[in-house]
C-alpha cells in the first residue's frame, strides 16, 4: 500500500478511463497536447481581456494614455496615472483573483462532494458572508484599529462560522458527501433568512448601502485588499498541490480512492477548509457572487477533462475570465457608470446551466 499512496494516477477524462497502454501512448500524448494548447488558449483570452477591463470605464481613455499610464506612469498626465494605477487597475486584478478563489473554491466542493452543483454559493458560504457584511453595516460597527476593513472582516468571520457549521454537523455524520450537502443548503436558508431580518429592520439608507454590498462590486478594490485575496488563492493552491493525484481519483468514487491508497476523510476536511478559506477571502471584499464557482468548473471539465493538474488551473483561469468578462460588460452595458458585477455573472451564469441542463453533461457524473 506504501508504493501505491507514492503512485501519481494516470490523467481521467471523465470519470473512469484507465491509464493509456504503450499501444495508446500517441492518442495520448495528443490528447495531453490538445489539452495543455486549450489552457494557453484561455491565458491568451484573459490576458486580452485585462486590456479590454482596464481600456473600459466611464473617463474614456485610449489604449496608448493606458499603456504609458501602466509602464510609463510618470509619463501621463497625473489625472490618467491615478485611473489607470490607483483605481482600474486594482479592479482588474481583484477581478482577476476573485474569479480564480471561486472557480478553484468550486472544483473542490464538486470534487469532494461529487455533486455538480456544489459550489460556495449554494452551500450557504456566500449567504453567510452577506449576513455578517449586512449586520455590519446595520449596527455601524467600526474596528479602532483598521475601521475601513470592518465589513470585510465580519464578512470573513461569519463565512467561516458557515464553514464550521457546515463541517460540524457533517463530521457528526462520517463527512458523508450527502451529509455535507443537507447540511450546507440548511446553512444557506437559515443565512438569507437572517439576511432578510437585518434588510427588515435597516433603515431606507442603511438597507441601500446593504443592498448594493450584497450585489457584489468591485469598486472597493485597492492596493490594500488585493494581496490579501493573492496571499491566501496562493496559500490555498500551495498546500493543495501534494493531493492533487488523490483529487483526481476521488473522482472514481470513495471505494476505489479508498483501494489505492486516499484518505477520503482526512481529505475531504482538508478541502473544505480550503474552500472555506478561499471563499471567505473572495468574498469579504467584493460582495456575494454567485454561479462563478459552479460554472467555472463545469467550462474547465469541458475543455481538460478530470485531471486535477490541469483541471484546476483550468477552472481558475475559467473563473478570472468570467469575472474579468462580467467586469467589462457592466461597464459597457451602463456608459458612465458600472452595473454591480454580482448582477453581471448571474445574468451570464443562469443560460449556462440551461445549456448544461440541455447538452446533458451526465458522463462527467
Amino acid at each position: 500500500m506504501p508504493a501505491l499512496q507514492g503512485a501519481v494516477p494516470a490523467p481521467l477524462d471523465g470519470v473512469a478511463n484507465a491509464a493509456p497502454d504503450a499501444g495508446h501512448t500517441l492518442p495520448y500524448r495528443k490528447m495531453a497536447l490538445r489539452r495543455v494548447t486549450r489552457l494557453s488558449g484561455a491565458i491568451a483570452v484573459l490576458c486580452v481581456l485585462v486590456v479590454a477591463d482596464i481600456l473600459t470605464g466611464p473617463a474614456m481613455l485610449g489604449l496608448s494614455e493606458v499603456v504609458t499610464g501602466l509602464f510609463a506612469p510618470d509619463q501621463v498626465d497625473p489625472m490618467i496615472r491615478v485611473i489607470v494605477q490607483d483605481i482600474r487597475l486594482p479592479m482588474t486584478l481583484m477581478a482577476i483573483l476573485v474569479g480564480m478563489s471561486l472557480g478553484t473554491a468550486g472544483v473542490h466542493m464538486q470534487t469532494i462532494l461529487g455533486n455538480p452543483l456544489a459550489s460556495p454559493y449554494t452551500l450557504g458560504f456566500s449567504a453567510a458572508a452577506g449576513f455578517g457584511a449586512a449586520l455590519a453595516i446595520l449596527t455601524g460597527l467600526s474596528l479602532p484599529v483598521l475601521p475601513g476593513m470592518t465589513i470585510p472582516l465580519a464578512a470573513f468571520a461569519m463565512c467561516l462560522v458557515a464553514a464550521g457549521l457546515v463541517f460540524a454537523f457533517s463530521r457528526m455524520r462520517g463527512m458523508r458527501p450527502e451529509i455535507m450537502v443537507l447540511a450546507g443548503i440548511a446553512t444557506l436558508f437559515m443565512f438569507q433568512s437572517a439576511q432578510s431580518l437585518v434588510q427588515y429592520l435597516a433603515a431606507p439608507e442603511v438597507l441601500q448601502a446593504i443592498v448594493f454590498w450584497l450585489f457584489g462590486s468591485l469598486l472597493k478594490a485597492s492596493w490594500n485588499n488585493v494581496p490579501v485575496v493573492g496571499g491566501v488563492f496562493a496559500f490555498a493552491s500551495l498546500i493543495v498541490l501534494p493531493n492533487l493525484w488523490q483529487l483526481t481519483a476521488l473522482r472514481l468514487g470513495d471505494a476505489r480512492a479508498a483501494a489505492i491508497g486516499v484518505d477520503v476523510r482526512r481529505l475531504r476536511i482538508k478541502l473544505f477548509g480550503v474552500v472555506a478559506l478561499l471563499t471567505a477571502a473572495a468574498v469579504a471584499f467584493v460582495g456575494t457572487i454567485g454561479f462563478v464557482g459552479l460554472v467555472a468548473p463545469h467550462i474547465a471539465r469541458m475543455l481538460v477533462g478530470e485531471d486535477q493538474r490541469l483541471l484546476l488551473p483550468m477552472a481558475a483561469l475559467m473563473g478570472a475570465i468570467t469575472m474579468t468578462g462580467a467586469s467589462v460588460l457592466s461597464k459597457l452595458i451602463s456608459p458612465g457608470g458600472v452595473i454591480p458585477i454580482g448582477i453581471v455573472t448571474a445574468l451570464i451564469g443562469v443560460p449556462f446551466l440551461f445549456f448544461l441542463i440541455l447538452r446533458g453533461q451526465r458522463r462527467h457524473w
